[in-house]
């Protein structure tokens, strides 16, 4: 689900750079967001596997 998660919005952090409507940078909130969804994802799968 985070994986799922963080592409989309990585996609979305994408085609606002490529608009370039950024308005005052907002934009970037989805690639931290993104960025947090991949961190999240990767925990999961280490408690999942017992390596956390």
């Amino acid at each position: 689900m985070y994986w799922t998660m963080g592409i989309i919005l990585m996609v979305l952090w994408v085609m606002g750079l490529i608009t370039g409507s950024t308005e005052g940078q907002w934009v970037h909130l989805l690639l931290v967001f993104s960025i947090i969804a991949f961190v999240l994802a990767v925990a999961s799968l280490g408690r999942r596997r017992g390596l956390a």
